[in-house]
């Protein structure tokens, strides 16, 4: 499974890289909000730091619009990919980018119907949110797992990427079904390294090596 880091902030971007094991982006209008910084040089700046694929997401509520603005965001990088909402207007553009060899990854996506509808509309990336169906006591790995049921009865190229990951938990279930991304905030992916073992463990392994050549001098 692929991990994006679902983060704009350019210092998270930067540690998350440096582990070697972030494999793309997620970005929304509230992320891009927060860092306070125009979408077309934050994304840019994304882009420098993380090769793969980088979700930016339109503002338009209008296909027509969302085509338009899509297609600007797109020249931004030939790695950006064009997040659009599930809505009718979403899905009309969905369609239209896809012909246009536009890559597009539909968000806000809660049920397996509206997967099926990103998938006819020729999504890249398709983005069911798990932590917001658990929120309102419905479970949201289900949601993964009934959509990869379905592209896989019908061979659709869309990728499932699993969304709103709160923690190392939903990390791991999330792989286990096959999703193929799994997107998380900084603050999820530091906690995947956690385990009171392994402090437990190398604490153990350096006193034993310490001690051992401590008693040679």
């Amino acid at each position: 499974m692929k991990i994006f880091l679902d983060t704009a902030n350019l210092d998270e971007l930067k540690k998350a890289a440096s582990w070697g094991i972030v494999d793309g982006v997620t970005t929304n209008p509230s992320l891009i909000a927060k860092e306070g910084v125009a979408i077309e040089e934050q994304i840019a700046r994304i882009c420098d730091i993380i090769d793969g694929d980088i979700s930016a997401e339109v503002v338009a509520t209008e296909a027509k619009a969302m085509v338009e603005e899509g297609t600007k965001l797109a020249k931004i990088h030939k790695n950006i990919v064009v997040k659009l909402p599930l809505t009718r207007d979403g899905i009309q553009a969905c369609s239209a980018l896809s012909k246009e060899g536009i890559r597009t990854n539909v968000t806000l996506c809660f049920s397996p119907a509206q997967a099926l509808l990103a998938a006819k509309a020729g999504a890249y990336i398709v983005s069911p949110f798990v932590g917001r169906l658990d929120d309102i006591a419905q479970l949201g790995m289900e949601l993964i797992e009934s959509i990869c049921t379905i592209y896989g009865n019908y061979g659709y190229q869309t990728q499932v990427l699993a969304a709103s990951l709160r923690s190392p938990l939903h990390v791991a279930q999330a792989a286990e079904i096959g999703a193929d991304i799994g997107t998380l905030p900084f603050k999820t992916l530091d906690m995947m390294f956690n385990h009171p073992l392994t402090d437990k463990g190398l604490e153990i392994f350096l006193k034993d090596y310490a001690k051992a050549f401590a008693e040679k001098k």
